[in-house]
């Protein structure tokens, strides 16, 4: 068992990291807080319980650059400290970045930090990788902070209009998959220092990116379409998008066509394959209590009456939704969100699902937690 601890696991980066590995057998993760680097103890006692550190906790923006570089290279001072004072000798895998070669002190500060770990390492025996992190995007982002893309998502949902201020090409990965360079960095016990170039997903025109996100608004938001997902950078933005959407906006009722005949309701359109398929559920009964990373996912009552429940992992709050059958309506499932539906009727329970990619046992994207 590799016992982990993540500086910064409450930021952006350091929330997804802590999520994924949570979902990999053989890592045990050591809690961290944002206190600790304020309180000596706390953070040796947390440094001598890891056999590996991911060092994220810095500041990315600041109005006084000086503060934002002694704020950076003070934090990587106080990590070696510790665990020297407590002859820990951690594998620690450093977050830098893209402007370590630019000339601006955030750049400098990663640089510098960097060459004190690599320092550290060298007279204590230690082992150091430095990740060299390309734009970062991703679901949860905090918007004019962690990119680009959190702001514009952020804008288009609250019917604004982005500026583009330079619409140069931009190399960006989403986090999942900086998740897993960071999970096989984790699981490599080999003792070295080195410099690792994380690649990009993608290079795309920042035009580019706000195209696709204004039509996610229309199709998605404005119609109940969901976008050709068949494209993995697609679908890693598809998903950032919907994260930014209020959880207000569901359900949303479908048009109910009603004659002599019976009725017809439409479930879902999509510019995307997927598997459909539907279940019956008795009184009282509770399915789900999973959540998935990847996966876009419709759930619609078309009988009976329910109630649908969301818990963002690692969080507290509890987001319910009643459907009825009477008026047919659908709740999509946001990444990172457990999920259940409970039959809280006196009958019978329908629900059609959808859901972007079949079922494949070898590669589920499917985790039990109870909301």
């Amino acid at each position: 068992m590799i016992k982990v601890g993540i500086t910064g696991q409450e930021g952006f980066m350091g929330s997804h990291l802590y999520n994924y590995f949570g979902t990999k057998e053989g890592l045990e993760l050591i809690s961290y807080d944002i206190c600790f680097f304020k309180k000596n103890k706390k953070l040796k006692d947390f440094v001598s319980k890891c056999d590996v550190i991911i060092h994220l906790a810095a500041l990315n923006r600041h109005d006084e650059q000086q503060v934002l570089y002694n704020t950076n290279v003070e934090l990587v001072k106080k990590l070696i400290d510790a665990c020297e004072t407590t002859n820990s000798k951690p594998k620690i895998i450093f977050s830098s970045s893209t402007q370590e070669e630019r000339d601006n002190l955030y750049g400098k500060s990663k640089r510098d930090g960097r060459k004190l770990l690599e320092d550290w390492a060298k007279k204590s025996g230690g082992k150091v990788a430095s990740f060299v992190i390309p734009n970062v995007f991703g679901p949860f982002g905090e918007p004019y902070y962690n990119s680009f893309i959190a702001t514009f998502c952020h804008q288009i949902v609250k019917g604004e209009m982005p500026t583009i201020h330079s619409d140069g090409e931009v190399n960006l990965i989403y986090i999942n998959d900086l998740a897993e360079a960071f999970y096989q960095e984790t699981i490599d016990n080999k003792k070295q220092i080195k410099t690792f170039l994380v690649p990009h997903n993608a290079t795309k025109k920042v035009s580019e990116i706000l195209i696709l996100l204004n039509e996610y608004k229309v199709t998605y938001m404005d119609n109940g379409i969901v976008s050709d997902l068949s494209d993995p950078f697609e679908l890693a933005l598809f998903n950032t998008f919907t994260s930014f959407i209020p959880k207000d906006y569901f359900p949303r009722k479908s048009v109910k066509h009603s004659d002599y005949r019976g009725a017809f309701v439409e479930i879902m359109r999509a510019n995307t394959s997927g598997q459909s398929s539907y279940s019956t559920t008795a009184p009282g009964i509770t399915r789900g209590n999973h959540y998935h990373t990847r996966k876009v996912e419709r759930f619609a009552v078309i009988s009976g009456k329910a109630c649908i429940q969301l818990r963002k992992i690692n969080t507290d709050k509890i987001i319910n939704y009643e459907l009825d059958g009477n008026e047919p309506a659908y709740v999509d499932m946001p990444i990172w969100y457990t999920h259940n539906i409970t039959n809280i009727g006196d009958t019978e329970l329908i629900t059609m699902f959808w859901i972007n990619e079949p079922y494949n046992p070898d590669d589920p994207d499917t985790y039990f937690v109870e909301v």
